[in-house]
């Protein structure tokens, strides 16, 4: 007998749908913040973000490191998407990930639900709370992803302002100087 999971997270995210979207499930984009990933590319080199493509995914150590192929579906850009495994993950008859991403004042609502068939009832407890930690933690690092590419824009925009104030300041200080 198999027994389901479903976890919902939902976080607000200081950024644009579209790009949240892109860096949730475009996979070279999501295996560069992501912990709980240590590989995602599309099946057979290149490919792109559309419905029914192949990703191949490998999950951290501390997720087993189970790797497995999973087929995109309900894209629907900037406002939602997800995937679903091919075959079995491990002690997992199935497992999908969805992401919908809703405008908002200041930000973007980003939901992740996750839902896995359990292949053996004793195990669904620890993979239960498996699946939860993966699931926060995935909201928290695409929150800190976010926040670190806006503060590596407000400090380069720092550094720009202060360049032009020195420089008008030596320009003040040139004028002065000819008169």
């Amino acid at each position: 007998m198999s027994e389901d999971i479903h976890i919902k997270q939902s976080i607000v995210v200081r950024s644009r749908p579209d790009v949240l979207y892109r860096l949730a499930l475009e996979p070279k984009r999501r295996v560069g913040w992501d912990p709980n990933l240590v590989r995602a590319e599309y099946e057979g080199g290149e490919g792109r973000l559309a419905n029914n493509v192949l990703v191949r995914f490998k999950f951290s150590r501390r997720l087993l490191g189970l790797s497995f192929v999973a087929k995109y579906g309900q894209l629907q850009a900037p406002l939602r998407g997800g995937w679903e495994s091919v075959r079995n993950v491990g002690p997992l008859e199935k497992l999908t990930q969805g992401w919908t991403f809703k405008a908002m004042p200041g930000g973007t609502e980003v939901t992740l639900t996750v839902n896995g068939r359990v292949r053996y009832g004793w195990i669904r407890k620890p993979l239960e709370r498996i699946l939860h930690n993966l699931v926060v933690t995935t909201l928290v690092e695409l929150q800190r992803q976010v926040d670190a590419q806006g503060a590596q824009l407000m400090e380069d925009m720092g550094r720009e302002m202060q360049r032009k104030q020195k420089e008008e300041q030596q320009a003040a200080k040139a004028a002065r100087r000819k008169r």
